[in-house]
């Protein structure tokens, strides 16, 4: 099974460092994803090392777990597509796109950023039942107790409901 981690256009340091800690990895495992993808985009982390001289993806194996990692790409719909787990920041593309697949998702706000707005969206979401949510510190745990199977399916897309929202916003109903 493989396992899609990405902050997005966004660097986050917590995030990219945590999923590399022996716990993430182990619960990743235990739960059998064999291969790890990370986008890391300009996060700063141990792993640094093998991105540097203009490198943007490495591989390896670590205790029979593939880990490739890359910086950007034009496009992740198909890393989406190819998971059966995605950690991701939360970003709010990140978790339609993510939940308008069907796909399985555990976010981790970042604290960094100004207003705390990715907190207020995962825990709303997360009440609805579409995702988890967790922290860094948490990450290991919340991957160990995840059940994707009780999980509510996102809704499909309805545009009817914002033009409805629009005419009667302007008047027209």
């Amino acid at each position: 099974m493989l396992a899609f981690i990405t902050v997005g256009s966004t660097r986050f340091d917590g995030l990219i460092k945590s999923v590399f800690t022996p716990s993430v990895l182990a619960s990743l495992s235990d739960k059998g994803y064999t291969t790890i993808v990370v986008q890391c985009g300009n996060s700063d982390f141990s792993y640094n090392h093998l991105l540097a001289q203009g490198e943007q993806s490495f591989r390896l194996e670590k205790d029979g777990v593939t880990i490739e990692c890359w910086k950007f790409k034009p496009s992740l719909q198909t890393d989406y597509e190819r998971a059966d787990l995605v950690i991701s920041h939360a970003g709010s593309g990140t978790i339609v796109d993510v939940l308008r697949m069907d796909k399985p998702l555990i976010v981790v706000p970042n604290p960094t950023l100004a207003d705390n707005h990715q907190q207020e969206l995962a825990s709303a979401l997360e009440k609805l039942g579409h995702l988890r949510s967790s922290t860094t510190s948490q990450l290991a745990n919340t991957i160990q107790e995840f059940d994707a199977s009780s999980l509510t399916k996102f809704p499909p897309f309805d545009g009817g409901k914002f033009r409805k929202l629009l005419d009667e916003e302007m008047g027209f109903v």
